[in-house]
């Protein structure tokens, strides 16, 4: 069963290499109290998007973790926070790209 992000902050956060993501997503784990809602794939390169799921400051604490460690090691895509996902967005938060 999925669990209920609704009414969390989300942390998107968009690399070129699936390690440097893992590795980024600990970091992210250690450093704020977050809850990685998933890690998909790139359909066009071996990198990744993950999504995390918490407050505000915890998503922020996060995403900064993320981003140091990741800077040296690969590639940062893009990368964004949404401190309150209307609930008309929240499907979509759900969505995979099409294999």
């Amino acid at each position: 069963m999925a669990e209920n992000y609704n009414g969390m902050a989300v942390g998107i956060f968009e690399l070129d290499s699936l390690a440097a993501c893992f590795v980024a997503l600990d970091a992210a784990s250690k450093a704020a109290n977050v809850k990685i809602q998933n890690v998909e794939r790139n359909r066009l390169g071996a990198g990744a998007c993950v999504k995390m799921r918490g407050s505000v400051s915890d998503v922020t604490a996060a995403m900064d973790a993320a981003l140091k460690i990741a800077e040296p090691l690969t590639k940062i895509f893009s990368h964004t926070i949404i401190a309150s996902p209307a609930h008309d967005t929240e499907p979509a938060m759900y969505m995979t790209a099409g294999k």
